[in-house]
């Protein structure tokens, strides 16, 4: 499951994107448009920021704005900054210890393919398809 912290970032870029401005966008604009919290979204900000995903600066003029061209974001590249796992089993999060029946789990093949599936669905969506 996605949570709010991926949903909300995936709103944040892509009111940027929208803003398509060179300057830089006040989060308490985003968060008013968007109808979420300044606080909760200074917290995705700076995660996003650190991921270079966002360009931040603070101070008089100061906001954020997209490091690169909406088309050149992967929507699965920015909920992966957001969220801790995407695997859609504990046995497939990365750096999960191998489990003792994987080699006869019948299931296992089916859970792989499904989560590779959703990689390369998020992978292909573009920011810019969601404009």
């Amino acid at each position: 499951m996605i949570s709010s912290r991926g949903r909300y970032a995936l709103r944040v870029m892509i009111d940027l994107a929208r803003q398509n401005s060179d300057g830089y966008v006040p989060l308490k604009d985003i968060a008013e448009r968007q109808g979420i919290s300044k606080k909760y979204l200074e917290i995705i900000a700076k995660e996003l920021v650190s991921a270079k995903l966002l360009k931040g600066v603070s101070g008089k003029g100061g906001g954020y704005r997209l490091s690169r061209k909406p088309e050149e974001y992967a929507v699965g590249e920015i909920l992966d900054v957001m969220e801790n796992s995407m695997a859609i089993v504990s046995c497939l999060e990365n750096g999960a210890e191998e489990c003792p029946r994987a080699a006869e789990c019948d299931t296992l093949p089916m859970w792989s393919e499904l989560n590779q599936l959703i990689h390369d669905f998020l992978y292909n969506k573009k920011l810019s398809d969601l404009l």
